[in-house]
């Protein structure tokens, strides 16, 4: 049977599958902020449960059995007076590495936020090694505005920059 990858709405059962994404992402230190040792319950409730935050999967189904390849999601950069500005995170699982997730998520998530009227998307913290991330969210209308020198400690690297990114919807 043919593999069918499918973008939606995250459910409460996703979250074995969002948390196999997210943990090894969190555990590197390479591109998140979020502590290394971060618990499952605090992801989760980071994750999940973030004010105003629409969570997205990206799920492969081949012979009936379902698997989550990556996730995002997006929320208002800042309450109030900002709140027209969204912000956004993703991760793509080693099961969906290499097979254009990212750029599937992206995608989604750029609709999903214009369809609920957001005007612009924010990056605050796009780690300046994470090239293949850089150069995808360029490639889909970012523009690095600014990049706050030495603002992450990188396991291997040392203190790098993090980029703050942005585009309109």
């Amino acid at each position: 049977m043919r593999d069918v990858i499918e973008i939606r709405q995250a459910a409460d059962a996703d979250w074995p599958g969002i948390w196999q994404s997210l943990e090894p992402a969190f555990r590197a230190g390479e591109t998140y902020t979020y502590p290394r040792d971060i618990t499952e319950d605090d992801a989760r409730r980071a994750w999940l449960g973030a004010a105003g935050a629409r969570v997205l999967v990206a799920v492969s189904t081949t012979d009936d059995v379902r698997t989550v390849l990556g996730t995002a999601k997006y929320l208002p950069n800042h309450p109030g007076a900002g709140a027209h500005v969204a912000n956004a995170s993703f991760v793509v699982g080693s099961a969906g590495a290499g097979r254009g997730i990212g750029r599937l998520l992206g995608e989604a998530v750029l609709a999903a936020a214009r369809s609920d009227g957001y005007r612009s998307m924010q990056f605050n913290a796009v780690v300046e090694t994470n090239e293949r991330a850089v150069r995808l969210w360029r490639s889909l209308g970012f523009d690095i505005l600014a990049t706050v020198p030495e603002a992450f400690e990188h396991p291997t690297h040392g203190l790098v920059g993090l980029h703050v990114m942005f585009r309109r919807l």
